[in-house]
């Protein structure tokens, strides 16, 4: 006989669990206590609970694993909901353990009592409450297999102090058995025969990836059924890396970012062969108007995903990877060069690029990091950051870059590089963000410096919540309301000028916040200084390293398509 608390390590020794984004309190120290001294599992202690999911996230997404969280009752469990319901947008496989009060005391008000079941139950594959010392060690069981198999996603266990301290059986399951849940693992051949058929008539085909493709470890499949069959590639932000972004057929990413070979496209193609994306807003434009002249294929391992957003022609529920092996056994003889010449013709004409200026820019900083670094693991905050970035990042496969696409999630990229640099120690890990998104977890520098992590942090600091500005801009007659970072109460409120010479100064100085955490940092705002930076950051090989990039307040991410509006209807400088 064993306490809770016990199988509970024994099963994540038993998972293949070596690193445990941790952080105690009163209702998890008895699992703490039976963790003390183990050498199997890494403990990794941040700085605050939303941090440590995003870490457990970005762990997750750069090895392929299942990323596992532990934390405490009422306030721990709530800070947890941000980065659960980030994975659960992105299909990433997370287990969360959650301390509870006592079985007597759930639904007395007992004090850090939350139903964290209840809250989480919409945004995240499974959560259950462990009711008995004996279905332990099964539901343990059963939230390592749900997580990871079908559409991988996050699944939380809350276990009661009383389940945790109680006796039981040292047996932990080596099988799974769920009535109701059977991850769908073969593809329809009726269907992809008819997605064959279809393929073979087509003109203008286009293949649309999503996530599904790299979650499913695809891409070398993908890369094979793109050049065997000659049809153009295009991409959803989360589908970037699918095959090559050097790669002659990849014409760009889809969307209201999209490039405008990537949009066009869509809108001139006779059939979009779509695998592993959700059609969500954010790439299909006005949904009327949405590949109106295509028939549709859409592949995706989660039967609700299909026709929900757009209504497609042929349906197929399966896992990408195994699709795309299904459908290169099959596929037939084409000749689409004429299409793809033209899809090409329309990437040379109407390239992504900022107008060349003197001072720094987003997309030479990016460039800079495709120039000098070898397979880089980039993870981003979300904003105009994460949008220049996915415009200009070239990725040569999978798990290489880390963003929160369905959330969009502000605080994300600074954490997950900490998770991604644990999962992955030999490859240099570079995390994208913007001024704002930065302070929301900027704590971690502690993390990250008791870590000992070489990570290099770029701040593109201009002094607003761009993303926000630019539609302020753009839609809102330049009514700047609450965007700008440096405005302070003695300001003139309607002035938000963003002129660094006449504006207050901007806080925080981020090198002397990273010198304070025993970090570094250095400032730049000229093209030429780049090396100078990337060296410094380089000489650091047991500490983070901030590279504060000034750019112009003004800066743009171009092209645009307006809400409401087709593809078709992009902004383009």
């Amino acid at each position: 006989m064993i306490k809770g608390t016990e199988i509970i390590v024994k099963a994540l020794k038993e998972e293949g669990v070596k690193t445990l984004f941790a952080y105690p309190g009163g209702q998890a120290v008895d699992i703490f206590d039976a963790l003390y001294g183990e050498t199997e599992i890494d403990i990794v202690l941040p700085r605050h609970e939303q941090a440590l999911i995003h870490a457990a996230d970005g762990y997750a997404r750069s090895t392929g694993k299942t990323g596992v969280c532990l934390v405490t009752s009422g306030p721990g469990a709530t800070n947890l909901v941000t980065g659960i319901a980030t994975a659960n947008y992105d299909s990433v496989p997370l287990v969360c353990i959650t301390g509870q009060v006592p079985l007597g005391l759930m639904g007395n008000d007992a004090f850090q009592e939350v139903d964290i079941v209840g809250i989480t139950n919409s945004i995240c594959k499974y959560a259950v409450t462990v009711r008995t010392r004996e279905e332990l060690p099964r539901i343990l069981k059963e939230a390592f297999y749900i997580a990871r198999t079908g559409r991988p996603g996050p699944v939380l266990v809350d276990i009661p102090k009383d389940i945790q301290q109680a006796l039981g059986g040292e047996e932990y399951p080596t099988e799974v058995n769920i009535r109701g849940y059977k991850p769908n693992e073969s593809v329809h051949m009726g269907q992809i025969k008819k997605a064959v058929g279809m393929l073979k008539r087509a003109k203008k085909p286009l293949f649309l990836i999503g996530g599904g493709v790299n979650i499913s470890g695809a891409n070398a499949q993908m890369k094979r059924l793109a050049e065997r069959s000659g049809v153009p590639v295009i991409t959803t932000i989360m589908g970037k890396g699918a095959i090559p972004t050097s790669h002659e057929l990849y014409m760009g990413n889809i969307g209201i970012h999209g490039s405008y070979a990537a949009n066009h496209a869509v809108a001139e193609c006779d059939l979009l062969f779509s695998i592993g994306t959700r059609f969500n807003d954010r790439i299909t434009g006005k949904i009327e108007e949405f590949a109106k002249n295509a028939k549709i294929v859409h592949i995706d391992i989660d039967s609700a995903s299909i026709s929900k957003n757009i209504v497609v022609d042929i349906p197929i529920v399966a896992d990408a990877k195994l699709a795309i092996e299904k459908l290169l056994e099959n596929l037939p003889e084409m000749d689409v060069a004429g299409w793809t010449a033209q899809v090409k013709t329309w990437k040379e004409k109407y390239p992504i690029t900022m107008k060349q200026q003197d001072r720094l820019t987003p997309e030479c900083i990016v460039k800079y990091i495709n120039e000098h670094f070898k397979r880089p693991i980039i993870t981003t905050d979300v904003g105009q950051n994460q949008l220049w970035t996915t415009q200009y990042i070239e990725l040569e496969g999978n798990r290489q870059f880390l963003t929160s696409g369905g959330l969009g999630t502000m605080g994300y990229g600074f954490p997950a590089a900490i998770g991604a640099k644990l999962g992955n120690p030999d490859s240099p890990v570079i995390a994208i963000s913007g001024d704002g998104g930065m302070q929301m977890n900027i704590q971690e520098l502690a993390t990250a410096v008791s870590l000992e992590l070489p990570l290099i942090l770029i701040v593109l600091n201009n002094g607003y919540l761009g993303n926000v500005r630019q539609w302020q801009e753009l839609f809102y007659g330049k009514r700047y309301s609450s965007t700008c970072l440096r405005y302070r109460r003695s300001c003139e409120r309607k002035c938000q000028s963003g002129d660094a010479a006449v504006c207050p100064p901007y806080i925080p100085d981020f090198v002397k916040l990273a010198e304070s955490y025993s970090a570094y940092g250095i400032r730049i705002s000229k093209p030429e200084e780049l090396d100078q930076a990337f060296a410094y950051a380089k000489e650091h090989e047991k500490a983070p390293t901030i590279i504060e990039c000034v750019i112009d307040p003004a800066a743009n991410v171009f092209p645009m398509v307006p809400t409401g509006n087709t593809l078709n209807d992009m902004i383009m400088e």
